[in-house]
């Protein structure tokens, strides 16, 4: 149930990025094939962090203590670029046009998602 809550949340999240952001976009052709597109992305998007991120975190530890964690700015940036490209090589249609997009959009989905994780209950929380 917690995935299904943090899959959604981060395919809303993912639909406000592209509403704000110019260069990040989603080409379903329809709406119910735009909400699939979402919500593969968003899935891809999680595996990318969850396996992909605590690698870059370790091994850049130093670049995080350097600049005060802005490092992290820059690695969310990159995994969300990758997240795009690997959407790409499977024809999911969804697309970020560069690393500014995908700056500003990984800044924007981080920010949502937090909203997000505020209003809606936590199940393992509440228990």
């Amino acid at each position: 149930m917690r995935f299904l809550i943090r899959l959604i949340v981060n395919a809303v999240a993912l639909w406000v990025t592209t509403l704000i952001v110019s260069g990040i976009e989603v080409s379903g052709g329809s709406t119910a094939a735009d909400i699939g597109t979402l919500l593969v992305v968003a899935l891809i998007f999680g595996l990318v962090n969850a396996v992909i991120k605590p690698i870059v975190q370790v091994f850049g530890c130093a670049f995080y203590v350097l600049t005060l964690g802005l490092f992290a700015l820059v690695v969310n940036a990159l995994l969300f670029l990758l997240t795009g490209w690997l959407s790409q090589q499977m024809d999911i249609p969804f697309s970020i046009d560069g690393f500014w997009p995908a700056f500003w959009g990984a800044i924007v989905m981080a920010i949502v998602s937090w909203l997000l994780s505020l209003v809606i209950p936590d199940p393992k929380r509440d228990s």
